[in-house]
């Protein structure tokens, strides 16, 4: 807050999503004076509430959006490479029955092509008869079933919102300044600059800064801002609503399986864990704050219950916890309302819109797979604003390199890193802190070294230890005690309610995180649960 107040920027970029956050990275990463901001925290809205999904975008296939998929599984295929410990090649399993829209053999067709367009950069898809499903996936019913596909995708083996973070970590570390819980409330163009006025949600104070740009980045309410600054654009943001149940795992293979409702929309069940992801729907609304109702919850349980081979039937008793967001789908701003249209069809693809006279990027839309061309798009926007640039090496992105990993694994062994802990169906220690925390993980190892205690699960139910807690502590921008357990861990959408209050783990973090504010951080956090709690 102290270099925002009254600062300087080259660039202002308003909002934290995925979209901000690649746009700060890149832009700081290539030399720019950056400053970013969120009225919330990092992530905390759409980019929240995802598939944790990076994919080319299969389905957009039946729509012939061919360039579209093309970019995205280009997209993909450069995240699996950057980020090899983060997101991971994964199956794809589509059991087609009498309702799906596709015969197998045209799925099979669709795959192929699919695997094409993707330069054949992950494994070879295959068609499956309903026997060959069973055998491979023995919890799907295949009465009905007609044959199926496995294609393979990737996923993020932690949470989006987590994802997202590390973007803005990126852009810190690269010397953007970064506030989350502020919030814009003027901004007047004079001459060639901004003035923008902001308010710190935590104090209530007001703060002024220049730039010289400003990007919105405000995902679901770019709108909303452009109609403040009266900033006419040639695109805008209609909603789909979509929702997630998040129950215990019910394969254990670690595959996703994809059925069509019977709507005929794509719906998944998608390993998170220890738990499995059911979702997601679709559903237009006309604003961005949305809910779970009682509706979405049946219709999903519903539609997975008739075709999965479950010991008893899933209920509203075996959810976890939900999460609900809203899709941001450009369409042209041309005044249509678009009633008419097939909903489904609009695909997450993104725009860029430039205003030259007024300094101002728009960005429209837009998905995880996509952030790496969002990013280099919008960096090419900032040079035609008469910016120069350094040039892109592709040091703004990705996990360190193959020596430094191997460097910190040997490291770990030698300190028998992973004998400290004995907890059944997780992955390795160093694994984890590594694929979490890259280059800052060997603090922490020093830190273990030092205290033992600090190599200790905190938390009975989630896997996370004291060091981990003291790092997000002091980097990780943690201002409330949601912060951590929903967005830079993903402990309140894994672990039920009830598992997360026994013990004093609970309030370990809380102090941890907050010194002698944890208390009262604590008994925010307990009263907002209280209030949100899902069913079950």
């Amino acid at each position: 807050m102290k270099r925002l107040d009254g600062g300087t920027f080259d660039v202002l970029v308003v909002g934290g999503g995925i979209n901000g956050a690649v746009s700060a990275a890149v832009l700081a990463g290539r030399g720019l004076d950056v400053a970013i901001i969120d009225r919330g925290d990092w992530a905390g809205f759409t980019s929240s509430s995802s598939s944790n999904l990076a994919w080319g975008g299969f389905k957009y296939l039946s729509n012939y959006e061919l360039n579209l998929v093309r970019k995205l599984s280009m997209s993909r295929n450069r995240l699996l490479k950057a980020y090899p410990s983060n997101i991971t090649q994964l199956g794809f399993l589509a059991a087609l029955d009498q309702t799906s829209p596709f015969p197998p053999w045209l799925a099979a067709l669709g795959s192929s092509a699919y695997w094409a367009i993707g330069n054949f950069q992950t494994h070879r898809p295959q068609f499956l008869g309903p026997q060959e499903i069973k055998e491979q996936e023995p919890v799907v019913k295949i009465d009905n079933v007609r044959g199926g596909i496995e294609y393979y995708d990737a996923y993020l083996r932690d949470n989006d919102s987590r994802f997202v973070f590390n973007f803005v970590r990126q852009a810190i570390e690269a010397g953007a300044t970064a506030a989350n819980y502020v919030e814009m409330t003027s901004a007047t163009q004079h001459g060639a600059n901004w003035n923008v006025e902001v308010r710190d949600l935590e104090t209530d104070q007001t703060h002024q800064l220049t730039a010289k740009a400003i990007i919105n980045a405000a995902g679901p309410f770019v709108d909303e801002l452009n109609k403040k600054w009266e900033n006419e654009t040639e695109h805008r943001i209609v909603y789909s609503k979509g929702i997630h149940l998040v129950v215990p795992r019910l394969t254990e293979n670690e595959r996703v399986l994809a059925f069509f409702d019977d709507t005929q929309r794509l719906f998944y069940v998608i390993p998170m864990g220890q738990r499995s992801v059911i979702g997601t729907t679709d559903t237009r609304v006309q604003t961005p704050f949305t809910d779970v109702t009682v509706e979405d919850r049946e219709f999903l349980l519903e539609q997975i219950n008739d075709r999965l081979d479950l010991e008893k039937p899933l209920t509203i008793g075996d959810i976890i916890s939900e999460r609900c967001g809203v899709r941001p789908l450009v369409v042209l701003n041309d005044g249509n309302d678009r009633e008419d249209i097939d909903w489904t069809t609009l695909s997450r693809k993104h725009e860029i819109d430039l205003d030259l006279e007024r300094r101002i990027i728009t960005i429209f839309g837009g998905k995880i797979t996509d952030c790496l061309n969002v990013g280099e798009e919008v960096a090419d926007e900032v040079e035609k604003l008469g910016f120069a640039l350094d040039p892109d090496l592709g040091d703004w992105y990705g996990e360190p390199t193959d020596e430094v990993r191997a460097d910190f694994m040997a490291q770990a062994k030698r300190m028998k890193l992973d004998e400290l802990r004995h907890k059944q169906g997780v992955e390795p220690l160093s694994e984890r802190l590594w694929r979490r925390y890259g280059r800052r993980a060997f603090a922490m190892l020093d830190e273990i070294r030092e205290d033992p205690a600090m190599g200790e699960d905190i938390l009975a139910s989630a896997d996370y230890i004291r060091a981990e807690l003291h790092h997000a502590a002091r980097h990780e921008m943690v201002t409330h005690l949601e912060d951590f357990m929903l967005r830079r861990s993903k402990i309140d959408l894994v672990v039920r309610n009830e598992k997360i209050r026994e013990g004093n783990g609970l309030a370990e973090v809380a102090n941890i995180l907050f010194g002698e504010d944890g208390e009262a951080k604590l008994a925010a956090y307990l009263e907002h649960k209280d209030s949100v709690l899902a069913p079950g």
